[in-house]
C-alpha cells in the first residue's frame, strides 16, 4: 500500500472546486464521462497503429447507479493507467494526460479533455472517489487509488483483470439526488447525447410486433440503453445526408417544435476547425421566441446553449449545433473566453448565412418570396445589427407591397422614382401597419397611384429607420400620414368647388367646433367627391416617436396624439350640406365627422366612443 499527499499549491483544493472552480455541480458526469471517452480514443489510436497489445475489444462506456451502495460508477475500457502513470496524473492537479498524450500522437488522436482538473469535479458530489485502473500494457499491475477529498490518497494493488479504468463515487449525503436514475440519463442526455464512444446506461424496454391480423402480437424485450448518437450528422459530409436526414436530427434535437424551413451545414479546417448545422425555424413574424437554442459542443462534448460571445445577436434566433476544439473555454467549459478565434468563428457564421440566404434568393426566387414571411423578421434583425450582413442582405432584402408583390429596395425605388417623391425629391415609401384597419388610406393612395408597402412585423419601426439612415435615398411614411396627403395634392391639382370666401366659412365652422387637436391643424383639401369628406393625418415624425417610445416601454407623450384633421371641400356633405345648416346644426355636424374619422384611425375610445355610439342612435331614432 501507498500514501502520500496530493501536489497541489494549496492545503486544500477541494473546497475550492466544490464552491469556485465549476459553476453548475452537474457537470461532474460530463467531465468523468469525458475522460473515459479520451481514454477510450487513446486506445483505439493505439490500435489503429499496431501499438495495442491483444484485441481492441468492446469499447463501450458504461455509466451504473447502485442507490443502496450510494455509488455512480463510469468504467471504461480505454487505455488505462499504472500505478506510476497514477500517481503523476491524479496526485499532481492541473496536469493533464490529455496534453501528453496529444503531442506524441497529434496525427492520429481527437481528445476531447484539456483540464487536468476536470477528474475533480467528482469531489463536488462525492465524498469519496476511487480509481480502479490496468493499464493497456499487460505487465502493468492493476491498482485502486481512494481519497476522500482531502490532500491525502491511498494506492492499493487492486484484482481488476481487464483493460481501463473504472471511477467509483461514493456521494455525499447533500448530493443524493445524483442517485436517481432519471437524474443520471437526464445529465447524459444533456452533455453526452453525442459523444463517438458508445455509452451504456442500464436497460431499456423495446417493443416489436409480430404476426398479422388477429395473430398480431407484442413482443417486448430488454435492451441496451445506449444514450448517444456517435456519429452525429455535423460530423457527416453533407453529400452523404439527405433532407430527411437533416429534419430527422432536428426532431432529435427539438422533439416539439415545427420543421424547420431550411439550414446551413457549416465545415472548415482552416484558420480554425468548426463543424454543425444551423435551422432556420419558424419565426412567424415574431423576434419573441426562446433563444439559447444553438448548442455549442467541443469534439462532441456538450458545453453549453449560451453562445452570444460566439454567434452575433440576430444568429441567435438560429437552431443547431456548433462543435469546434478551438474555441476558448475556461477550465470548466461553462463559458467562452476571449480569443482572435472566437471572432474569426464569427464572421465565418455570419458569412455563411448571408451566403445560404444570396444563394437562395438567386436558385429559387419564388421559394424565397413563399418563405418571406417567417425569415423577414430575421434577415431585417441582421441588417440592423450586423454590418457585414447588411452589405449583403441589402441585395435580397425584401418590401412586400398590398398587391402582395415583392421587391428589393433596389428594384422598389425602380419602381417608385416618378411619382413618389417628397418635396426636398427623396423617394417616399408609402407603408401600412395594418391593412385591415387603414383601408381608407391605402384605397386613397392606390387610386392616386400610389404603391403602398406592408410594413407590420414589431421590428419594421427600426428597419425603416436604418434604411434611410444608410443614404439609400428612401423615406418611409405610413399611409395616414401628412406627407402622403400632400403627395396626393400634388399629384391630383384638383379644383375645390368652394369659392374661396365658401372655403373660408367651411375653415371657421371646423376651427370653432374642433378643439382636441393636440397641436395638430385644420386644412382643407381639394380631394375626390368619393373621399371621405373628414381625414385625420399625423405627422410621421411625431407619431415615430411616440412608437419608438413604446417599444422602449416609455410610453407614448402627449404629441404623440396630435392629429391633422383634412376637409374635403370636394365632397357633397362639406360643398352642399354643411355651408346650408344652421349654426348648431353645423357643430353637430363637424363634430359627427371629426369623431368618425377618429374612429376609422382606431383614436376613439372609452367614454368618447361611447358618447358618440350614444348620439349615433339618437339620430336614427
Amino acid at each position: 500500500m501507498a500514501k502520500g499527499q496530493i501536489s497541489v499549491q494549496t492545503e486544500n483544493i477541494f473546497p475550492i472546486i466544490k464552491k469556485f472552480l465549476y459553476s453548475d455541480q452537474e457537470i461532474f458526469l460530463r467531465e468523468l464521462v469525458s475522460n473515459a471517452v479520451d481514454a477510450t480514443t487513446k486506445v483505439k489510436t493505439l490500435a489503429a497503429i499496431g501499438e495495442l497489445q491483444g484485441e481492441l475489444g468492446d469499447t463501450r462506456i458504461q455509466v451504473k447507479v447502485d442507490k443502496e451502495a450510494k455509488t455512480i460508477t463510469i468504467s471504461d475500457k480505454g487505455i488505462g493507467m499504472s500505478e506510476a502513470e497514477v500517481e503523476r496524473y491524479l496526485n499532481q492537479v492541473a496536469f493533464s494526460s490529455a496534453e501528453e498524450f496529444l503531442e506524441k500522437y497529434k496525427n492520429q488522436a481527437a481528445i476531447i479533455g484539456h483540464f487536468g482538473l476536470g477528474f475533480y469535479s467528482a469531489f463536488m458530489v462525492a465524498q469519496k472517489v476511487e480509481v480502479v485502473t490496468k493499464s493497456y500494457r499487460k505487465e502493468e499491475a492493476a491498482v485502486i487509488w481512494s481519497c476522500d477529498g482531502s490532500p491525502e490518497f491511498e494506492i492499493n494493488p487492486a484484482d481488476k483483470t481487464e483493460r481501463g479504468t473504472d471511477i467509483i463515487l461514493h456521494v455525499a449525503p447533500d448530493s443524493e439526488e445524483y442517485l436517481e436514475d432519471d437524474k443520471i440519463e437526464g445529465l447524459l442526455n444533456k452533455y453526452c447525447k453525442f459523444l463517438p464512444v458508445e455509452i451504456q446506461f442500464g436497460s431499456r424496454t423495446e417493443t416489436t410486433y409480430e404476426g398479422e391480423g388477429e395473430e398480431e402480437k407484442e413482443v417486448k424485450t430488454e435492451v441496451d440503453n445506449i444514450i448517444n448518437d456517435t456519429h452525429p450528422i455535423w460530423k457527416k459530409k453533407p453529400s452523404e445526408l439527405s433532407d430527411d436526414d437533416y429534419k430527422a436530427f432536428y426532431r432529435k434535437l427539438y422533439p416539439m417544435s415545427q420543421p424547420p424551413l431550411f439550414w446551413i451545414h457549416l465545415n472548415i479546417d482552416y484558420p480554425f476547425n468548426l463543424t454543425g448545422v444551423l435551422y432556420f425555424p419558424k419565426l412567424n413574424n415574431s423576434l419573441e421566441v426562446q433563444k439559447n437554442k444553438i448548442q455549442l459542443y467541443s469534439n462532441q462534448v456538450y458545453v453549453t446553449d449560451e453562445v452570444k460571445d460566439i454567434v452575433p445577436e440576430f444568429l441567435t434566433l438560429l437552431h443547431g449545433v456548433i462543435d469546434s476544439p478551438d474555441i476558448p473555454l475556461n477550465v470548466s467549459r461553462s463559458y467562452l473566453q476571449a480569443d482572435s478565434n472566437v471572432k474569426k468563428i464569427t464572421s465565418y457564421i455570419t458569412k455563411k448565412v448571408a451566403e445560404k440566404f444570396e444563394s437562395l434568393f438567386k436558385t429559387d426566387r419564388a421559394g424565397f418570396e413563399e418563405k418571406w414571411s417567417e425569415t423577414g423578421v430575421f434577415v431585417k434583425y441582421g441588417m440592423i445589427t450586423d454590418e457585414k450582413f447588411n452589405e449583403k442582405a441589402i441585395k435580397f432584402a425584401l418590401l412586400k407591397d398590398t398587391d402582395d408583390k415583392y421587391h428589393t429596395i433596389e428594384e422598389y425605388k425602380e419602381l417608385i422614382k416618378d411619382n413618389q417623391k417628397d418635396k426636398y425629391d427623396r423617394l417616399v415609401c408609402i407603408y401600412t401597419s395594418d391593412k385591415k384597419e387603414q383601408y381608407t388610406y391605402v384605397n386613397a393612395a392606390k387610386n392616386a397611384g400610389y404603391n403602398v408597402i406592408i410594413s407590420d412585423t414589431p421590428i419594421d419601426n427600426h428597419f425603416m429607420q436604418h434604411i434611410e439612415y444608410k443614404g439609400e435615398n428612401l423615406t418611409f411614411v405610413r399611409v395616414d400620414s401628412d406627407v402622403v396627403d400632400n403627395l396626393v395634392q400634388k399629384d391630383e391639382k384638383k379644383e375645390s368647388v368652394l369659392s374661396d370666401k365658401e372655403q373660408e366659412q367651411v375653415k371657421e365652422i371646423f376651427t370653432k367646433s374642433i378643439t382636441d387637436l393636440k397641436g395638430g391643424s385644420i386644412e382643407l383639401k381639394a380631394l375626390s367627391p368619393e373621399d371621405h369628406p373628414v381625414l385625420i393625418t399625423k405627422p410621421e415624425f411625431m407619431r415615430r416617436m411616440k412608437e419608438m417610445q413604446m417599444m422602449q416601454g416609455m410610453g407614448g407623450a402627449d404629441f404623440g396624439d396630435m392629429h391633422n384633421v383634412v376637409v374635403n371641400t370636394n365632397h357633397p356633405i362639406i360643398a352642399q350640406k354643411l355651408v346650408n345648416l344652421t349654426e348648431d346644426q353645423q357643430g353637430e355636424m363637424v363634430d359627427y365627422l371629426h369623431k368618425l374619422a377618429l374612429l376609422n384611425q382606431n383614436m376613439l375610445s372609452g367614454e368618447d366612443l361611447a358618447r358618440f355610439v350614444k348620439s349615433s342612435l339618437e339620430r336614427l331614432a
